[in-house]
């Protein structure tokens, strides 16, 4: 372990800059797993460029005319680096920076002081806010214009909150460390189906595919993949360049030129995606397969339901129930 000051101290004033392509390391994140340590994902410098589609449309055009950004998502992960922090900065935009921890009605509070148009709230986040106050506009002048939400399932209960009582449409996304902002929705540019992932972002190709590598017919569930190469034929630039110091691990995240994601979900005949649970949580129950997000969205559209969590049971008749 080395000291942060130490290391500091014997750093130059001075550096030259150096040109770099596309391709080269720019940062690592390190990412949990289902298993195992936190893996080190080697992202590119075109890391950000592969963001910018997914985040303009996330955030219904952004950036226009009197934007402010704040996240609570932490800037050191994923969430907050790539999906908040620095694509506003890349637009020349302010963003809110507070160093506290996460607390319901100090967001709403912030959200009020600083006039904020367009805000990142994971689903947990905006679950906490809406228990500690239900109706937030009765005491909070709120004027967002945007929010997206991404992590976790957000579900159709908690959409049509935030439309109710924070007057704006969520727009969900999707993606990993590895593979960033790839799927979502932008509400102006297509209707946004309460409990879908939403579609690919522009510039993604992506797929449903099955345990060869083949896509699967629509409807049937399988894990979502991204290709290497985008929808021009040119290599994807959000693709992460792979695990530090573990090959292994990234020969393991493709089958072929398709990088799994380890999600499973299945496509519409509109081309949205619709979450069924991590391809580690689905279980099989007298043959079907079955993800506990859609059942847990079910029940936590009941007023006497406050959250939810479903996981599988031994059944001698059915196998899991």
């Amino acid at each position: 372990m080395h000291r942060w000051e130490t290391l500091l101290e014997k750093a130059s004033r001075r550096f030259d800059c150096v040109d770099t392509g596309p391709r080269d390391p720019a940062v690592i994140i390190y990412t949990s797993g289902t298993t195992g340590p936190p893996k080190g994902a080697l992202m590119p410098q075109s890391t950000l460029i592969g963001n910018l589609p997914g985040f303009e449309c996330s955030h219904d055009g952004f950036p226009q005319e009197g934007d402010l950004f704040w996240s609570p998502a932490d800037w050191a992960w994923t969430g907050g680096l790539w999906d908040a922090l620095m694509p506003t900065l890349h637009h020349g935009q302010a963003i809110v920076g507070y160093r506290g921890r996460f607390e319901p009605e100090k967001a709403f509070h912030l959200l009020d002081k600083y006039a904020v148009r367009n805000a990142f709230l994971f689903p947990t986040a905006l679950k906490m806010m809406r228990k500690a106050v239900a109706h937030p506009r009765a005491r909070f002048d709120l004027d967002l214009r945007s929010l997206m939400s991404g992590g976790e399932a957000l579900g159709p209960a908690l959409l049509d909150w935030c439309r109710e009582e924070l007057g704006v449409t969520v727009n969900e996304i999707f993606g990993q460390t590895e593979i960033n902002y790839i799927v979502g929705n932008s509400h102006r540019l297509w209707p946004v189906k309460p409990g879908s992932m939403g579609k690919p972002y522009p510039g993604h190709r992506i797929a449903v595919i099955d345990d060869d590598g083949n896509a699967v017919p629509t409807g049937t569930v399988g894990d979502v993949a991204v290709h290497r190469l985008g929808t021009d034929g040119t290599p994807d630039p959000v693709f992460f360049l792979g695990y530090w110091g573990n090959e292994e691990a990234t020969r393991g995240k493709f089958t072929g030129d398709w990088c799994r994601t380890g999600d499973q979900a299945y496509a519409d005949d509109d081309g949205y995606l619709w979450y069924q649970g991590r391809a580690d949580d689905m279980f099989k129950s007298a043959g079907y397969r079955i993800g506990p997000a859609e059942i847990e969205n079910c029940l936590v559209r009941h007023e006497a339901v406050a959250n939810a969590a479903v996981v599988p049971s031994p059944d001698e008749t059915r196998g899991r129930w």
